[in-house]
């Protein structure tokens, strides 16, 4: 329960507002006339329901059932507030539908039976089997659990998986994976002691057994005390297979030399006392909720050595089964798995150890801002908003499946497949892949201005493992080494990547030199050109790029873009190359959208604006799109004789006076450029067919003000802005930049002009 009121009053709300729960049900098609509903019902629907008919895997094909999982609970055991009853847990449950859909994108229904009758339960969900591509078995008491359980994995033809059971075990064991690893040690030699005999307990002991630990090394203990052969008192076959043949009786006896305590019952069951009689560098799991079997800091007291995780966000290592289920289920769904056996669990445990001793994404740093995330006692698994896990995790259990036989529809390409799961998760990765593939066929040395942020390091880290390209940085040598260090990059200055170093550069006569030869005529003086070359990183970048020594420039993590600008401009511009515009691609829920310009001509005029769009035309075809361009404004198609409009008309005469390899059309109001049905009506003779994919704007304050109203509200993902113009030598981007923002950027100025014209 919430520790303090307002929590839970602030958890009430967040319940209640604006409307009660946690679901809605969203349609996928349209249905907005007459036609739409005779396809979606009836008569249309019974074709879909024939084709079912003749074969049932169909339902894949017309049905949302290959993507939808049944969480199911009676109530009986729900978090820890015990036998609440069916209805009390339908937030949880809801709660459960929200994590699949946020972590994995599968849908869900919640299923709350007032059934508490194990066998009557089991009879109920195997009847909903044509619903369901799988069911979520959750918070069902035990040992009712093991016996539903059983019956629906004997009786149904899908995946069936008791998540307080095995998504806890599978956490556990990648847990404890990790925590060898780092401690030394290996599970057949170690010796473990369990508190707590209910399902996870139990599906815990046997997880780690099949990880490697002996069974005659696991002493089990619950409430009455060690589990030993011959006790009858609360006793069951499930806790009988880890039964002593022993004389000790109690916790306490056991607890000696253990290398692993794991505890799944209540607070404070072990003792201080206890942990100092454990073996060195002692591995304790204390995961009840809310408090523990023991605090961290109680047992680092007596074992400052400990590895410890408990269940609990407050802190380090929470054994959190959302590191599993969507992952698993997602895997197990998309190559119609008829259930989730022992090698697909074996590969979660791995694809979870694995990703947490991997560098930390940028994502899940930024979610989780301020807290360690380097492999090590405190970060033995990953974070649940690591969006890598859907791609690592998912495809491991894909694979595994496979190979075990279980798969109803394999996956020919693993790897393509991964590549499409991290494309649900970095929404720009499906429309980035053809300019990564441009950019892969050049090995260009992209400068970074700052640095030393952290997104710059971030991004320089992904350049590295995921292009061919160079990043160079501009900064201090040991504050990129300390927080290269500090968040857990495996990167290094000055082997893995070049540094600039503007307060001691050998370089610094030449580049100082070079910019007083650029601008001498404009009134810097030498002194002021040493100045610049010791302050200003985003002239030096340019100066680098001016004299060879890099391909292409990125600034503007922090400051104001026009200042940016202005250096570029200095250094990089000439009679052949000057900025014409910076362009925004936003990618949207119903696919993506260009918008320009949104920064570098404040009120364009005609011939800028006509330039903006032979540029916007250019860049937009770099992703494989082909330009549909809408000249936007408050006038429509001449109705406003002064104003943008009359620019934008001045525009369109100038592109009018040649042959153009691509459609635009204006000028028009936003709703009309993409709205098609209603451009037909108001301007019939429009040469531009279907909704508009690149706005040109005739004001700054307009473009900026529709990406930042798009990324705010409609949760716009934007690549860029892109600095058109400037023959791909210099980028600026804007202080809201993310790391994989930068990566996007760096390919973007990773790709030869020759590429795009």
């Amino acid at each position: 329960m919430s520790d303090t009121p307002s929590l839970r009053q602030a958890a009430l709300e967040y319940h209640a507002k604006p409307k009660p729960g946690k679901l809605e049900i969203k349609a996928t098609k349209p249905m907005a006339n007459g036609r739409d509903l005779a396809r979606a019902y009836s008569p249309g629907v019974a074709e879909a329901s024939l084709e079912i008919k003749a074969d049932a895997a169909n339902a894949e094909l017309y049905t949302a059932r290959g993507n939808l999982v049944g969480v199911v609970s009676n109530g009986t055991a729900v978090l820890g507030l015990g036998d609440i009853g069916a209805l009390a847990s339908k937030p949880v449950m809801e709660g459960k539908a929200v994590l699949f859909k946020k972590f994995a994108g599968i849908d869900c229904f919640d299923i709350e039976v007032d059934q508490p009758d194990p066998e009557k339960l089991a009879e109920i969900v195997c009847a909903l089997e044509p619903t369901f591509g799988a069911i979520n078995l959750e918070d069902i008491k035990a040992p009712d659990c093991f016996v539903v359980e059983k019956i629906c994995r004997e009786r149904m033809n899908i995946p069936v998986f008791h998540d307080d059971q095995h998504g806890t075990a599978i956490v556990v064991g990648a847990a404890a994976k990790n925590a060898l690893h780092v401690a030394g040690k290996k599970f057949e030699d170690i010796k473990v002691v369990s508190t707590g005999g209910g399902a996870a307990g139990i599906a815990c002991l046997m997880m780690l057994v099949k990880l490697g630990v002996k069974r005659e090394n696991i002493w089990l203990c619950d409430i009455h005390g060690l589990v030993y052969e011959g006790r009858a008192e609360d006793m069951n076959p499930h806790k009988d297979q880890f039964a002593q043949k022993s004389d000790l009786r109690t916790l306490d006896d056991v607890i000696g030399n253990a290398d692993l305590f794991l505890g799944l019952s209540g607070p404070n069951v072990l003792k201080p006392e206890m942990v100092a009689k454990m073996a060195k560098r002692p591995i304790i799991f204390a995961l009840a909720n809310p408090t523990p079997e023991i605090l961290p800091e109680a047992a680092r007291e007596v074992a400052p050595d400990a590895i410890i995780a408990t269940g609990r966000s407050d802190f380090p290592n929470q054994v959190n089964n959302v590191l599993c289920f969507p992952f698993i289920f997602r895997g197990a769904l998309d190559v119609g798995a008829t259930e989730i056996n022992d090698e697909m669990q074996i590969a979660c445990v791995d694809g979870i150890a694995e990703m947490a001793r991997a560098t930390t994404s940028a994502e899940a740093a930024a979610a989780y801002k301020g807290e360690q995330l380097t492999f090590g006692p405190d970060y033995l698994i990953p974070k649940p908003f690591d969006p890598r896990l859907v791609g690592v995790v998912s495809s491991a259990v894909a694979k595994a499946a496979m190979e075990s036989g279980v798969a109803k529809r394999p996956i020919e390409d693993i790897e393509a497949y991964k590549e499409k799961l991290n494309q649900t998760v970095f929404k720009s990765a499906l429309l980035m892949r053809p300019v990564f593939e441009a950019a892969a066929a050049a090995s260009r040395r992209i400068v970074f201005a700052e640095g030393e942020d952290e997104r710059v390091l971030r991004a320089a880290q992904a350049i590295l493992e995921e292009t061919t390209e160079t990043p160079i940085l501009i900064g201090r040598p040991d504050v990129i080494g300390t927080r290269c260090e500090r968040l857990g990059l495996k990167v290094r200055p000055g082997e893995d990547f070049q540094i600039v170093n503007p307060q001691d550069d050998p370089r610094y006569y030449d580049y100082w030199s070079s910019y007083h030869e650029i601008m001498q005529r404009r009134g810097v003086t030498p002194d002021l050109a040493k100045a610049i070359m010791r302050t200003n990183n985003t002239a030096i970048g340019a100066i680098m790029v001016h004299r060879g020594e890099a391909d292409s420039l990125i600034c503007g993590t922090f400051g104001e873009y026009r200042w940016h600008l202005n250096y570029v401009e200095q250094v990089l511009a000439d009679g052949e190359l000057r900025p014409h515009g910076a362009l925004s691609l936003m990618i949207l829920e119903d696919g993506p959208l260009f918008i320009a310009d949104t920064h570098v001509h404040q009120l364009p005029t005609p011939e800028e604006l006509a330039e903006t769009t032979l540029g916007a035309a250019r860049h937009v075809r770099r992703f494989g799109i082909e330009p549909k361009i809408a000249f936007c404004s408050q006038s429509q198609f001449g109705n406003q004789a002064e104003g943008s409009g009359k620019r934008l008309r001045a525009a369109l005469r100038i592109l009018d006076s040649e042959p153009r390899d691509f459609t635009y059309e204006g000028e028009m109001n936003l709703d009309v450029a993409l709205d098609p049905e209603l451009r037909s009506r108001i301007f019939p003779n429009s040469r531009l067919e279907g909704a508009a994919n690149v706005l040109i704007f005739a004001h700054a304050d307009a473009a900026s003000g529709v990406r930042n109203i798009l990324k705010m509200k409609a949760d716009g993902l934007e690549v860029g802005p892109i600095l058109m113009g400037m023959g791909n030598k210099a980028h600026i981007v804007t202080p809201s930049i993310t790391a994989r923002g930068l990566l996007n950027m760096a390919a973007i100025g990773g790709t030869p002009v020759a590429h795009y014209g």
